[in-house]
């Protein structure tokens, strides 16, 4: 295993985190930038920015949940609970 979770991260979710960064950025700088000026529209477009970020982040934690969970699998340290459910029914388990 890799020394910090970055390095191990699927490029799907780096892509994500980066996305969700720079909206939430951008949402944040338009955000001052309508304040300032009072220009609703300006405001209303960075809540948009904002929203995808917030989305873009939950996403990728589903994604980086979801790769955890499959290298877990592939390494052997938790049993795939679909095999599980599958072998139930056989004796012996």
């Amino acid at each position: 295993m890799t020394n910090t979770p970055w390095e191990a991260a699927s490029p799907r979710y780096k892509k994500l985190v980066f996305s969700a960064m720079g909206s939430i950025g951008l949402g944040i700088i338009l955000t001052i930038i309508g304040s300032l000026s009072h220009v609703r529209p300006v405001v209303y477009v960075a809540i948009g920015f904002l929203v995808i970020g917030m989305i873009c982040h939950l996403i990728g934690l589903v994604v980086r949940a979801r790769d955890t969970r499959n290298w877990r699998i592939a390494n052997g340290l938790v049993r795939n609970p679909r095999e599980a459910k599958n072998n139930a029914n056989e004796p012996g388990n």
